[in-house]
């Protein structure tokens, strides 16, 4: 505690407040001058999987074996309901002739369809020959960026050759002639789009969404603007850091770990200012030195905000002991940004509240009884002296879980341990394309080729084995396979003529997650093929590519990563929690309650999203991201009750300091938790399904954890244990005298 009032001394005292404040603005100033802000950084077209990964190495074979030529293809899909005709044909073949003589920016090559004869151009049709699909190769190198310049090129030159804009033609119109682009290219354009446009929404909709939710608790314009310049303040300091760090090649930031970064900071940075503000609020009702005030609030609240930044930053840590890419990239930003919000709460916030002591609540300004009175007097309105307040151990809630702690136990449990019974219905996907509004190009066009093709040609899976030169049974055997349409002739290694592969067909759609859980039975199928040809070390000897492999191999690594991540942000939150409340006890059930409200969130998702609307998957990434923010976050609000039920059990009977300690954070940590959980729903209103299913069940844990687990179920089992609850640590109580004194007042 020493060390809070040293620093609450310097950034409340009467220099201290300014230069503080100077110091965060030069900070603010010369990073950004310095280093680059985060956003010119990303990097949206990173690699997902480890080099380990199967899939990844089967590419790298492929690669090697049987280099193709080199690029990333945009596919273009071209519909006519009636039938694609000759004329259509022939504009086409003239737009590939003008991109072969003057190429698109940053294209490699296009399909030369005005060197082939229309008879063979037209046999490339689908079945009811309504559609017809050709690639254009860009520079696999290109960023986003130019890809889109490249696009938007290619999209013009066919308005150009057409008098009309076949982009914006329904897939359904019966008479024009359609268009869509999707592939790696169309793909890629499309993801980076969308978390572009999110930024900006999610920014103008999370500040919106603080400012009236603040306005409406404390009705105050000035209160209502300090988190958010806290807030300003630790991402002016955080983005030219992670700027910096990604230009050295430290990390790698993409636009979704900055999406949800920019709401993490609102939701968490807001949380952490409510605490010491509404602590010090309630010290000017009893003190009228607002200096002196702000000091009492800052020893009362300071250890909670540290600790719970704390706990959060170490969870978030834990996310880099991840293979998969996206996990691994949002621990370092997610990490960093809530490490300087902390420092931001306990510096520059205390600074801007001493700077303007009272007046942060005005109009409503908190003023002690005597203070009000003289007031009135002054005023000459007697009659609006301020009523004296209700005393803490009135609220129902903290009667309730002291007087009836078993009821509110097992109510509480039926009610999670009901919502959690769920969780294992819940199935996943790995499919990025899934993710997108159904109504996005590349979708769409992905979709006609589902619909016009063979199914299995969307994605053909890549197998390559090494025969060592000997015959073998592989591709009868994966004939065979129920689930295969077709084998395609073998292939032989360019550098090792015993590298054999084949592209393999499926009958059902290869992004789906039948397809996915069918890569198994791939392997073994070529494996019991070589052991047949009597090779032995068969598995190091097989490689299964294509992106149905990829999605397996993204499944094994997230279940890899989940099984190993958990353990351990619960391991280090617990440890946090073991020496900031030394109660081996309090550790124990205040886990496992966050735990629980953790699979009641995901079964109330799941409810929502599969019963409710249909959904018959959630992105495979949601439980793991869920977890650590709902586990990490979810204790923030366990502390800050706990601790303040801690200090008041030090002279005051148990059933009492949980009243009056239920009582005391209720309308903080309500209000913390209805902000953190609106900021995260903010997420829900982007057209991502990735953030739409992350940012809900993030918002329910933190609801749960807000209205039931907190405020029910953690201080009824408190009650429940009573003394035992603090066990190993021990707590004497003080003199009923000192009750008054200004170290109990401090401390309250």
């Amino acid at each position: 505690m020493e060390g809070y009032r040293g620093i609450t001394k310097w950034v409340t005292g009467k220099y201290g407040r300014w230069i503080t404040l100077a110091v965060w603005i030069a900070v603010v100033l010369v990073l950004s001058f310095m280093w680059p802000n985060v956003n010119s950084q990303e990097k949206n077209n990173e690699s997902n999987l480890p080099e380990s990964a199967q899939s990844v190495q089967a590419e790298q074979m492929a690669n090697k074996q049987f280099p193709g030529e080199d690029g990333s293809p945009a596919l273009i899909v071209w519909k006519r309901e009636g039938g694609i005709e000759v004329e259509d044909i022939q504009k086409l073949q003239a737009l590939t002739k003008q991109w072969q003589q003057s190429p698109l920016p940053y294209m490699e090559r296009v399909v030369p369809l005005h060197q082939l004869p229309i008879p063979a151009v037209m046999s490339q049709l689908s079945e009811d020959r309504s559609t017809l699909v050709f690639p254009v190769i860009f520079d696999e190198q290109a960023d986003p960026d130019q890809l889109k310049e490249g696009i938007t090129q290619l999209k013009q030159d066919v308005t150009d050759q057409f008098a009309d804009d076949p982009f914006s033609v329904s897939l359904d119109d019966k008479e024009k002639l359609s268009a869509r682009i999707t592939g790696p290219v169309g793909i890629q354009i499309d993801a980076t789009g969308l978390f572009k446009n999110a930024d900006v929404s999610l920014l103008i909709g999370t500040v919106l969404l603080v400012v009236v939710i603040l306005l409406l608790i404390y009705r105050s314009p000035i209160l209502a603007l300090i988190p958010l310049i806290a807030v300003g303040f630790a991402f002016g300091v955080t983005s030219p850091i992670l700027g910096y760090m990604a230009q050295q090649g430290w990390i790698t930031v993409d636009a979704q770990a900055i999406s949800i970064m920019t709401v993490l900071l609102f939701g968490a940075g807001t949380d952490y200012c409510l605490f010491l503000i509404s602590h010090y609020r309630q010290m000017l009702t009893v003190e009228a030195n607002k200096v002196r005030a702000l000091v009492s609030a800052f020893r009362g609240s300071a250890g909670a905000i540290a600790m719970s930044g704390l706990t959060v930053v170490l969870a978030l840590f834990a996310l880099l002991l991840a293979e998969y890419g996206p996990y691994q990239r949002f621990a370092v930003p997610f990490s960093i940004s809530i490490f300087i919000m902390g420092i931001a709460s306990l510096t520059l916030v205390p600074a801007m509240l001493a700077i303007l002591g009272r007046v942060s609540f005005f109009p409503f300004i908190p003023r002690t009884p005597q203070m009000q009175e003289e007031r009135a007097k002054r005023t000459g309105k007697t009659g609006r002296v301020q009523k004296k307040q209700a005393n803490p151990s009135d609220s129902r809630v903290g009667r309730l879980v002291v007087s009836r702690p078993w009821s509110v136990i097992v109510a509480t449990l039926l009610l999670l341990g009901g919502l959690a019974s769920f969780s294992p219905q819940i199935k996943y996907t790995y499919d990025l394309l899934s993710s997108f509004p159904s109504n996005m190009e590349s979708r769409e066009g992905f979709t006609v080729i589902g619909e016009q093709f063979a199914v299995g040609k969307l994605a053909p899976v890549q197998v390559i084995y090494d025969s060592n030169g000997k015959p073998t049974s592989v591709e009868e055997n994966l004939s065979a396979l129920p689930f295969v349409s077709n084998v395609s002739e073998p292939q032989v290694g360019k550098e090792n003529k015993e590298i054999i592969a084949h592209n393999i067909e499926l009958n059902i759609n290869p992004y789906s997650i039948e397809a996915m859980e069918y890569i198994p039975a791939i392997r073994s199928a070529v494996e019991q093929s070589l052991q047949q040809a009597g090779l032995s070390e068969v598995e190091q000897k097989v490689w299964i590519g294509g992106q149905t492999a990829a999605q397996y191999d993204t499944k094994v690594i997230g279940q890899r990563d989940t099984q190993l991540i958990i353990p351990v942000v619960i391991g280090l939150i617990s440890l946090l929690l073991l020496v900031y409340l030394r109660s081996i006890v309090a550790t124990i059930y205040l886990i496992a309650t966050v735990v629980l409200s953790y699979f009641s969130a995901l079964g109330l998702g799941w409810i929502i999203f599969h019963y409710g609307f249909g959904v018959e998957a959630i992105q495979g990434a949601i439980p793991l991201y869920a977890f650590v923010f709902l586990v990490a976050l979810g204790e923030d609000y366990n502390i800050f009750m706990v601790s303040r039920i801690w200090q008041k059990s030090r002279y005051l009977p148990l059933k009492q300091a949980i009243r009056e300690g239920v009582s005391e954070t209720s309308s903080v940590i309500t209000s913390a938790g209805i902000i953190l959980a609106g900021t995260f729903a903010v997420l829900a209103s982007l057209p991502i399904q990735v953030l739409v299913q992350f940012g809900t069940v993030t918002a329910l844990g933190v609801l749960l954890d807000t209205f039931i687990v907190r405020p029910l179920l953690v201080p009824a089992i408190t009650a429940v244990l009573g003394r035992a609850a603090f066990w190993p640590g021990l707590h004497r109580k003080v003199n009923s005298g000192q009750l008054n004194s200004s170290t109990t007042m401090e401390e309250s």
